[in-house]
């Protein structure tokens, strides 16, 4: 019975984090977002989505090299978090910044289908923190940013409700 809960619950993890359920998917949100709107805050937004998109990327990958990496170093709080400027720098670097939050989130679902790999045990480099816990940062983080990039989308008029 522990192998069918452990596997029902791994196959929920791998599901909350591709999302697509109660909140919005990054294939929805990010692919063909418009080039000329990257780098656009409308009135009161403190983000362009370029800067969101950047956000999501160093934090899942700070997530994932936590939960994987005996020889982590923590970014510098908020700088080594948030880039900058409001713009890529080119189409090309968009582009990377998307392929690689999508590479990560495949990494972590990786992490979480590997049944050797403890979702309970303590992270012997963190404290406290488990493999289970940072999956679910890992997707409430993302979710939260994609739901203010959907948000973003509506106020530059790039967003379709269906």
């Amino acid at each position: 019975m522990a192998n069918t809960e452990d596997g029902a619950l791994r196959k929920q993890l791998v599901e909350f984090l591709r999302g697509n359920q109660a909140h919005a998917d990054l294939k929805s949100v990010l692919d063909g977002f418009p080039e000329k709107l990257r780098g656009k805050k409308p009135q009161g937004s403190p983000h362009s989505a370029w800067q969101l998109l950047e956000h999501i990327r160093l934090a899942l990958r700070d997530l994932l090299d936590f939960s994987t990496n005996s020889s982590y170093v923590a970014l510098k709080w908020p700088d080594g978090y948030w880039p900058a400027e409001d713009a890529p720098p080119s189409d090309d670097a968009w582009e990377a910044s998307l392929r690689a939050v999508k590479k990560d989130m495949a990494d972590f679902e990786k992490l979480i289908g590997e049944p050797k790999t403890n979702l309970y045990a303590t992270i012997p480099w963190g404290e406290g923190q488990t493999i289970l816990r940072e999956v679910l940062l890992a997707g409430e983080h993302t979710s939260y940013h994609l739901g203010q990039l959907v948000l973003l989308r509506r106020e530059l008029g790039a967003w379709k409700d269906e």
